[in-house]
């Protein structure tokens, strides 16, 4: 396979050929690597595995990947251990224990939609910065692998750093930490991944990035509820998912999947937003119902969940978003912003209500 670049092409095959497997073969010629991709500077791949393969092939993961970084050319590389197949013969027996990789976040949360296109990374930006604007320390895992908005919504240019430990550094911006595949390779790249390789990205993102003590994660979900998704619910650990949705009946028809999805694995569902509630005019101010009206909210009353607020669809809600300059980052205390905070506040009064069985407090 061509990845454009000839003499790039043949510096990396050099590598993978000087990367030697336990039992002696190159892994250039093992058939174990798949999903390579090049483009700026910035190059991809996974490397096919079994489970119990994971912690003698990790120090080899490390090595292709300094290997490729010291190439001429190269930016950054980003290379994945996954299980796709059947494996080839193991070279390991003995399974490794388990660890939580997020063990200094106290949340972990969803924010997932049924469908694509209702607006659920513009949510999941702006509900974070509402909840660092009432005093906690959070962050976001972009888990949408074949379409990260997360770069485009917060401003972020560049690559993550390395931390100890050969972790990668979260990114900053307005005060949260953020981690996305569109950080690690460049826009125009095409993710041609299977699930299990979009699932070993996903949890590497996950385990190799040093998040440090953080009282929320959010982690923006791919829409749908395949297998990416079903996994992602049952091997990590969330406290709860939120659910966004237009009004349109379209939306909510997947929204229902989407919610017994998470109850079949026991995540709690700790409300539903509806998102494009009205359209704001510009001009005159007046509110238009351009995807229906209440239909999130309705649907949320008849199958038992709460429903949390609605968020108007305004000019200056998308400018901030294609900007790069979040709406509640601009101005948290205006209209919208104050939406956010309040639906903030009801994430956060869920989070209690699951961890006591009772309502909040209210002061």
């Amino acid at each position: 396979m061509s990845l454009g670049n000839r003499n790039l092409d043949d510096d990396i095959s050099g590598v993978l050929a000087a990367v030697a497997l336990p039992d002696g073969q190159a892994l250039g010629a093992s058939g174990r690597v798949a999903g390579l991709a090049q483009s700026g500077g910035r190059v991809s791949l996974s490397i096919q595995i079994s489970p119990d393969e994971a912690k003698i092939f990790a120090p080899l993961r490390d090595q292709v990947e300094e290997g490729l970084r010291a190439l001429d050319g190269v930016t950054s590389a980003f290379v994945v251990l996954t299980a796709e197949r059947a494996a080839p013969p193991k070279l390991v027996a003995d399974k490794p224990a388990k660890t939580d990789p997020l063990a200094s976040v106290t949340h972990v949360i969803a924010v997932a939609s049924g469908k694509g296109g209702v607006g659920k990374s513009t949510t999941t930006v702006n509900l974070a910065l509402a909840l660092v604007a009432l005093g906690l320390r959070v962050g976001i895992l972009d888990a949408d692998v074949y379409g990260p908005s997360l770069p485009t919504l917060l401003g972020l240019h560049g690559k993550p750093g390395m931390a100890e430990g050969r972790k990668l550094r979260p990114m900053q911006a307005y005060g949260l930490k953020a981690m996305s595949m569109g950080l690690l390779v460049e826009a125009e790249t095409a993710m041609v991944w299977r699930g299990p390789m979009v699932m070993s990205a996903i949890t590497q993102m996950m385990a190799d990035v040093e998040w440090g003590a953080l009282d929320v994660l959010l982690v923006d979900m791919p829409p749908g509820t395949g297998d990416a998704q079903l996994a992602l619910a049952q091997g990590t650990r969330l406290a709860g998912a939120v659910i966004v949705s237009t009004p349109q009946d379209l939306s909510l028809i997947d929204v229902r999947r989407g919610i017994a999805m998470f109850r079949k694995v026991d995540v709690p569902i700790l409300g539903v937003i509806e998102n494009m509630s009205q359209f704001i005019c510009p001009d005159c101010g007046s509110s238009h119902a351009i995807f229906g009206d209440g239909g999130a909210r309705d649907e949320a009353a008849r199958i038992g969940v709460p429903y949390l607020g609605a968020v108007p669809l305004t000019m200056a809600l998308r400018a901030a978003s294609d900007a790069g300059k979040p709406i509640v980052a601009r101005n948290p205390d205006g209209p919208i912003g104050s939406i956010y905070k309040e639906i903030a506040q009801a994430v956060l009064d869920g989070l209690e209500i699951q961890a006591t069985g009772r309502p909040p407090r209210k002061i």
